[in-house]
C-alpha cells in the first residue's frame, strides 16, 4: 500500500493532549520522550514519525495496556532554522535524562544527532528507539562501542530501520541493475549519514562495474550548487547521487541541475530525501519543483507492512491525512517501548533499567505494525528490508509524490556488496 507523505502540525498538537490521557484509573504516570527535528524541511521528514508514535501511545492509554500506569509524553524539537541541529539534540537528551519520569525515548531521526545523544543516554541507562537512523557506526564495531563507553555491555539504543551498509548498496544495485546507470557523480552533505551512505553506495556501484566520475562534499548551508554542477556537466555522468537529507540541500541540488544541463539525468538518494509530497512546504519534491521528475529514493524499512490498510485507516482518522514514510516506524518504536513497559510492570515496577533490559532482550520478539521485530546484541533490527521509490509528477493532484517501486529483503544474508537479493513488488503507480 502506498503511504503518502503528508504531515499536519495542528493535528499533532491536538494528539499530544490526548496521548497524555487514558482510561487508566491509577495515579501512576510515566513519560515517553520524543526527540525529533520538527520545523522547516525537517518536519516534512520527521513529523510523520512523531505522529505515529503519539498514535500508539494514545491507543495504549485508551486500552490500559500498561496496567496501573498512564503514559505521558514530552516532545523536544532539536531543529534550528529548519535543519536538525546535533548540539541541540545533545542538550535535549540531557534534558530528558534529567527528567526522572522519562523512562524511554522515541528518536532521534538523524544519525548525526544519534551520535551525540547515545553517549548521554547510555550513561543514564535511558532507552532510545530510533525510527529512522541508518548509519551503521552507531551500533557496529569499535565506533559503536565508543558511543556506549559508559555502559558498553548495556545496550540502550535500538532502531527499527536497517543500516546504510545495506541501504547504500541496495540503491547502487537498483541504479546499476534496474536503471542501467553506469557513470554517476556524487554529492554528500558532509554529515554522518550523508557521507556514510555515499560511501557504501560508491563502493557497491564500482564493485558492480560502474564508475564514479566525481565526488564533492557540500556544506549543509550551501544554497548555490552551480560550481559543482558545472564541473559535473563537463564529466558527462548519466546520473547524480546525493548522500544527505532534504534540509541539507537535497532539494536545492536537484532544482539547480537543469541550469547546468543536467536536468534530465536520474537523481538518486537514500531515505534522507524521502519525505512528503510536493504540496508540503519543505519537502524534497516541493523544493525541487519540476526538476523532481526522474528522482529516486529509498526507505530503510518495509513498505508492504502487515495490515497496512488497517493502519492507514486509523492513522487517517486521527490526522485527516495518509501515513508518511516513517509513520509506521514511529508507531513501531512506541509499540516496542510500550511492550517493554508492560514487561517491566509485570515484574514489579517500571524503572529505566527494567525498561532498557526488556527492550534489548535478544530473545524477545516484539509484535509491531512492521511485523515481528527482534534486536541483535548491538540493538539492530532483524528486518533487513529496503524499499525503493520514484517521483510520480502526476500524483497529489499534479504536485508530485513518491511512488513505490519495489522492496528488497536482505534478511537471508544477501546484503553483502555484490549480493543478489530477492525483491518483492514491481514498478507500479500509487495505490
Amino acid at each position: 500500500m502506498k503511504f503518502t507523505r503528508v504531515g499536519v502540525a495542528l493535528a499533532a498538537v491536538a494528539i499530544v493532549a490526548s496521548a497524555c490521557s487514558g482510561s487508566s484509573s491509577s495515579g501512576k504516570t510515566i513519560t515517553i520522550g520524543i526527540s525529533l527535528p520538527l520545523t522547516g524541511s525537517s518536519l516534512a521528514s520527521a513529523g510523520p514519525a512523531r505522529d505515529g508514535a503519539l498514535l500508539a501511545i494514545k491507543e495504549a492509554n485508551a486500552a490500559g495496556t500498561v496496567k496501573g500506569y498512564t503514559i505521558n509524553t514530552t516532545i523536544l524539537d532539536h531543529s534550528v532554522n529548519g535543519q536538525y541541529d546535533a548540539q541541540q539534540g545533545a542538550k535535549d537528551m540531557t534534558t530528558l535524562v534529567a527528567n526522572s519520569s522519562v523512562v524511554a525515548v522515541v528518536g532521534p531521526f538523524n544519525s548525526a544527532v544519534a551520535k551525540v545523544q547515545i553517549p548521554i543516554s547510555n550513561a543514564a541507562g535511558l532507552l532510545q528507539c530510533s525510527p529512522a537512523n541508518t548509519n551503521q557506526d552507531l551500533t557496529k564495531g569499535d565506533p559503536g562501542k565508543q558511543l556506549r563507553a559508559a555502559n558498553p555491555d548495556k545496550i540502550n539504543y535500538i532502531r527499527v530501520a536497517t543500516t546504510d551498509d545495506i541501504q547504500g548498496p541496495a540503491v547502487a544495485q537498483f541504479a546499476y541493475q534496474d536503471l542501467g546507470l553506469k557513470n554517476v557523480a556524487i554529492v554528500d552533505d558532509l554529515s554522518v549519514y550523508g557521507k556514510g551512505i555515499a560511501d557504501t553506495f560508491s563502493q557497491e556501484f564500482t564493485s558492480l562495474g560502474g564508475t564514479v566520475v566525481d565526488r564533492e562534499g557540500a556544506d549543509p548551508k550551501t544554497t548555490d550548487y552551480s560550481a559543482i554542477l558545472t564541473k559535473f556537466a563537463g564529466l558527462k555522468p548519466d546520473s547524480v547521487f546525493f548522500g544527505g537529507v532534504t534540509a541539507n540541500g537535497g532539494g536545492l541540488l536537484r532544482k539547480q541541475m537543469p541550469q547546468a544541463g543536467l536536468g534530465s539525468l536520474p537523481f538518486l538518494g537514500g531515505d534522507g530525501i524521502q519525505d512528503q509530497n510536493g504540496g508540503v512546504a519543505g519537502s524534497f519534491i516541493n523544493i525541487a519543483g519540476a526538476a523532481a521528475a526522474s528522482s529516486y529514493s529509498s526507505v530503510a524499512a518495509i513498505h508492504d507492512i502487515p495490515d497496512a490498510a488497517a493502519f492507514a485507516t486509523k492513522y487517517t482518522a486521527e490526522y485527516k491525512t495518509d501515513p508518511g514514510a516513517y509513520s509506521a516506524s514511529g508507531y513501531a518504536c512506541a509499540q516496542i517501548i510500550i511492550q517493554a513497559l508492560s514487561t517491566a510492570a509485570g515484574k514489579g515496577d517500571i524503572t529505566r533499567e527494567a525498561v532498557r533490559a526488556a527492550a534489548t532482550d535478544t530473545s524477545t520478539t516484539f509484535q509491531t505494525v512492521l511485523g515481528p521485530v527482534m534486536f541483535d546484541n548491538v540493538g539492530d533490527t532483524n528486518q533487513k528490508i529496503i524499499s525503493l521509490y520514484k517521483v510520480d509528477p502526476t500524483a497529489a493532484s499534479g504536485k508530485g509524490d513518491w511512488a513505490f517501486v519495489k522492496q528488497i529483503n536482505y534478511a537471508g544474508g544477501a546484503a553483502a556488496p555484490g549480493g543478489s537479493p530477492a525483491a518483492s513488488g514491481s514498478p507500479a503507480p500509487s495505490q
